[in-house]
């Protein structure tokens, strides 16, 4: 491969991953890219996850076999099997070498190849591919993880120029991932609330949008549970705001639990005292057994004085729902009568009229009800 060919195929690369918009995005553009380089049939991107002692593939792309999924949920292997990304690596940086690729073939190592690996040459045998080179990704002075691109039985195998073009790639791979690191961290501060961790009013936002459009779509439930702490403003009078922060933050650790008890909800901080969980799938008794759950943990907290906590779901009877808007209402609406009667347990919009006489009411301007969604419907 000349020159040019090469030149070209860096930038080709490096402007896929510019261009990607998400993390998956970004991997398989570097696969991809990499593969179509190095004239691979198959190509993998795996990160070095030192808190398991493991490497856990991210993409895989080109000619895979059965047990190979494009982005595989649980494909990882013991760290320890592939030393050369732990130890050999790591031995020759710190000594003031660079992280060189390497090559391995079917047939064991290929010349001069100190990265050596029998999992590796086993796994080329096992899935029919004859040869692979092997590039460390270095980010911030630290192995990343690795760049894994191979040919099959009966083509060219890799030699030390590919391994050298492969080093090549790496970096270009490094720099659009630290690129969709930044990206993704940035993305992250903006759907989530710095102090408990959860996620954010805008968070909820869209994703109240997008389940409104698929319970009106094909009925799936969608439930909302707002929840007001109590107390936090004697705590922040009488301890200080460091202590409220403290109390901030445990309720949101409980709200977290809670949540967790029902597959895929959001846990989310609307702002000040005010929390709320969105459920798309449990059905509304399911929702409710949580939000009495939260009730109770919420009145063990140190310190504060429980939550008042409403529950408005499409699995009960609320009347016509247009948009996010009404639903919020409602489960605000069954919020604010909980904490007026000073209500141990949940509100249920729908099981308690008063609540939906209230939701339909228009607020007085200023009142702390205001709805907090935000596009207008046509049924507020």
């Amino acid at each position: 491969m000349g020159d040019d060919v090469r030149l070209r195929a860096v930038v080709t690369l490096a402007q896929a991953m510019a261009s990607a918009q998400t993390p998956r995005a970004s991997w398989r553009a570097a696969t991809l890219g990499a593969c179509e380089a190095l004239g691979g049939s198959f190509a993998a991107l795996s990160v070095w996850e030192r808190e398991l002692g493991r490497l856990k593939v991210l993409a895989n792309v080109g000619e895979r076999v059965e047990d190979e999924a494009e982005f595989p949920d649980a494909e990882t292997y013991p760290v320890n099997h592939f030393p050369e990304i732990a130890e050999f690596l790591h031995e020759r940086w710190a000594s003031g070498g660079e992280p060189n690729a390497w090559v391995e073939t079917a047939d064991g190592p290929a010349e001069s190849s100190a990265g050596y690996c029998h999992q590796r040459v086993a796994a080329l045998r096992r899935r029919g591919r004859g040869s692979c080179v092997v590039a460390p990704i270095v980010l911030s002075g630290r192995a990343w993880g690795e760049l894994y691109v191979a040919r099959p039985v009966g083509t060219p195998v890799f030699d030390r120029a590919d391994a050298d073009f492969a080093t090549v790639l790496a970096a270009v791979v490094a720099a659009g991932l630290a690129q969709t690191e930044r990206l993704e961290e940035a993305r992250k501060l903006a759907f989530t609330d710095p102090l408990t961790g959860l996620a954010n009013r805008r968070a909820v936002d869209i994703g109240l949008d997008a389940a409104v459009d698929r319970f009106l779509a094909d009925g799936t439930v969608v439930s909302l549970v707002v929840c007001d702490l109590n107390g936090l403003k004697r705590v922040n009078d009488t301890h200080g705001h460091a202590v409220g922060d403290r109390l901030l933050e445990r309720f949101g650790s409980v709200l977290s639990v809670c949540g967790a008890m029902l597959p895929g909800a959001l846990a989310a901080r609307l702002g000040g005292d005010e929390f709320c969980l969105l459920s798309v799938g449990p059905s509304a008794d399911a929702v409710i057994a949580v939000a009495d759950e939260l009730c109770v943990r919420a009145g063990e907290l140190e310190l504060g004085d429980g939550v008042a906590c409403g529950v408005a779901s499409t699995g009960d009877p609320i009347g016509q729902l247009k948009s996010a808007r009404r639903l919020f209402r409602l489960a605000d609406a069954a919020q604010y009568r909980a904490k007026a009667a000073r209500s141990v347990k949940p509100v249920v919009a729908g099981r308690d009229g008063a609540v939906m006489r209230l939701a339909d009411t228009p607020p007085p301007s200023g009142d702390r009800r205001r709805l907090r969604g935000k596009r207008p419907a046509a049924d507020a």
